[in-house]
């Protein structure tokens, strides 16, 4: 049933729409619209059904059956439709206007043929929810390519990262708890990835290594890689070591020759394939937030467990805490159960009460995979998608109702120090309300007029020194009317103030004063994809950086009104990542949006603070659960 539309006659496009009442009249307004009549190479046809009336639907190009998720027969008639494979358009809104939202259907639908769109390509982009304008935009992009940033310089001590001494801490997280009542206060956890990278090396080892024909020890001096030592040195230190050891010693099978080290190769040996089994623990298949991280007692701690727990050291409000987790839907079971176990002892141990919400990475946001000459590749017929990269997270950010968000990776928890952690993510958010009440009280000010030159001056000093703000040159020649909109325009933004630590070698971004298209800089954190590798002094910019990214954020979402921002319009669409990889034995391009701490939130006002090296402890790879961030002090 898919239209060709490369002929000289036009094609006909057969629509059926199934509505709730009135669809024969639904369906003659439809054939006198201009999208109806034979302009281009095809032209649509529209019947029309009620679907209470339906008993045996007949084959059409494509079914729009229109009503409410809770409709029943429509459902019932959706299932039937796709039995008779007909490409079908389940639609779930606009049934109260049904001539509008099959207008709107099909105004889609023309543009997708006109950019060479098939019948089934249009259902699989209209169901996912990606507008054809994004698809328009994405793969103009793989064909001009996307420019790289302009480093001005690192931001540094003094220009750019502020310092706090342990008294600034404690005075800023103090002016928090006082506050912190007066907000809907929410921690974001995104928390989607799989831990496959997390034990890539073991997984080497599983296809490399042969315990018929060599011992561990030559497989590791063959290698002459030392992660799998350091894996087996410190392996009773894991916290799963126990509860793995349990199942693989009865699993164990011991080679002929008999000696010490054989048999401890072979019981390091079932120790990993037990591990990884998706018979057993499967672990590189699970999410790292419900994975034992940390031991306590006989009890092994997930970083959801952790996250809780830090949630309830510095994010509550009114004896209550909120926590949001952005997850795989494939995931969601492993994490209901993690979390419920958690949170009950969690709760009982700190008398708050902890609330708890999911997201998945919305459909809407994923992108379209193109080949190396920029067209649209498809896998048995049907276009690859590709999720958008960590940037799509700022749809899930935008959606929460918060006034203050703690912003933290899943992976980034800590066994031991919770009083440091906790009096600096205090202190953050102390920083951030302090700012925003300067901010909104200017704002009030603005929107008044009722400001003299020199309050006015103490505003433009207050943006440039306490917010890094690059003002115009020519502000100075504004018209009072035009300083007043120029100062609402650059304050009325959502802000961020982002925890820096020291740079000691850590992988990834950090942060930078950024030349923008029109000559200003900002502070932005900025990664290394993001800049020329050939161009030598941008190279050297960005290997200057003093400090790194941690990912420790605290953001207001709200203006000096109480709405909400629509975080989306914040957004520099020109620094994206376009990504290339080998799918089955072919080149394929793939398109990630701006990073949720880079380009995703380039526009907002941010302020970067030192904070101590202790309360950056990542889990790339397992063994980073031997530092000493996640081990018990002996």
């Amino acid at each position: 049933m898919e239209k060709s539309f490369t002929t000289q006659k036009p094609a006909t496009i057969n629509l059926t729409v199934y509505a709730q009442a009135d669809s024969k009249p639904t369906a003659v307004l439809l054939n006198q619209e201009p999208f109806a009549n034979e302009a281009h190479k095809f032209h649509f046809f529209f019947k029309a059904k009620d679907i209470d009336l339906v008993e045996k639907p007949k084959p059409s190009d494509i079914a729009i059956v229109i009503a409410p998720e809770e409709y029943k027969t429509a459902n019932i008639l959706t299932e039937k439709l796709k039995k008779q494979d007909n490409h079908v358009l389940r639609v779930i809104t606009g049934y109260d206007d049904v001539f509008n939202k099959v207008s709107c259907i099909a105004q889609a639908m023309e543009k997708a043929f006109n950019m060479g769109f098939t019948i089934p390509d249009f259902v699989s982009i209209y169901t996912r929810g990606v507008s054809f304008e994004n698809i328009e935009a994405q793969i103009n992009i793989f064909k001009t390519g996307i420019s790289k940033i302009n480093l001005e310089r690192p931001a540094a001590i003094g220009d750019g990262i502020t310092v706090l001494s342990k008294e600034d801490a404690e005075r800023n997280a103090a002016y928090f708890d006082g506050k912190k009542d007066n907000f809907k206060l929410k921690k974001f956890v995104p928390a989607s990835g799989a831990a496959t990278r997390m034990f890539k090396f073991l997984h080497d080892f599983l296809a490399e290594y042969n315990p018929e024909k060599e011992t561990i020890n030559g497989y590791i001096n063959q290698k002459k890689d030392n992660s799998l030592q350091v894996f087996f040195l410190g392996l009773e230190k894991f916290p799963f070591y126990k509860s793995i050891s349990e199942v693989s010693n009865k699993n164990i099978i011991y080679p002929s020759a008999d000696n010490e080290n054989v048999r401890e190769d072979a019981r390091n040996y079932s120790f990993v394939k037990t591990m990884m089994d998706t018979a057993y623990f499967d672990y590189a298949n699970k999410p790292k937030g419900i994975l034992p991280f940390h031991q306590y007692g006989d009890f092994a701690a997930t970083p959801v467990y952790e996250h809780l727990r830090e949630s309830v050291a510095y994010a509550d409000s009114k004896g209550q805490t909120h926590v949001h987790f952005t997850i795989s839907e494939d995931h969601l079971n492993g994490f209901l159960d993690a979390i419920n176990e958690a949170r009950t002892k969690v709760e009982a141990e700190s008398g708050v009460k902890i609330n708890f919400n999911f997201t998945y990475q919305h459909k809407e946001t994923d992108t379209l995979a193109v080949d190396l000459e920029n067209r649209p590749y498809r896998e048995n017929g049907k276009l690859l998608f590709r999720p958008g990269g960590h940037g799509a997270l700022i749809e899930n950010l935008n959606r929460l109702d918060a006034d203050v968000v703690f912003v933290k990776n899943i992976d980034n928890v800590r066994h031991t120090k919770m009083e440091t952690l906790t009096l600096y993510k205090k202190a953050l958010a102390g920083i951030l309300v302090h700012l925003q009440e300067k901010v909104f009280n200017y704002l009030r000010q603005i929107e008044a007029r009722s400001l003299t030159e020199e309050e006015l001056s103490a505003i433009v000093n207050f943006a440039q020194t306490e917010l890094s703000l690059d003002l115009s040159p020519d502000f100075e020649k504004f018209t009072i009317e035009n300083k007043f909109l120029y100062l609402e325009e650059n304050l009325n933004r959502p802000i961020r103030v982002c925890g820096m630590v020291k740079n000691e070698g850590e992988p990834g971004g950090g942060p930078f004063w950024v030349k923008g298209q029109r000559g200003r800089v900002s502070l932005q954190i900025v990664e290394s994809s993001q800049v020329d590798t050939e161009n030598k002094i941008q190279t050297h910019v960005f290997s200057q950086s003093t400090h790194f990214n941690p990912v420790d954020l605290v953001c207001g979402l709200k203006d000096y009104k109480g709405n909400k921002f629509n975080l989306t319009e914040f957004v520099d669409t020109n620094t994206g990542f376009i990504v290339q990889k080998n799918r089955m034995g072919k080149e394929v391009k793939s398109y990630e949006l701006p990073g949720l701490w880079n380009g995703a939130m380039a526009g907002w006002m941010t302020v970067f603070v030192e904070v101590p090296l202790k309360t950056f402890n990542p889990v790339k790879t397992v063994n980073d659960l031997l530092k000493p961030g996640h081990q018990l002090p002996v």
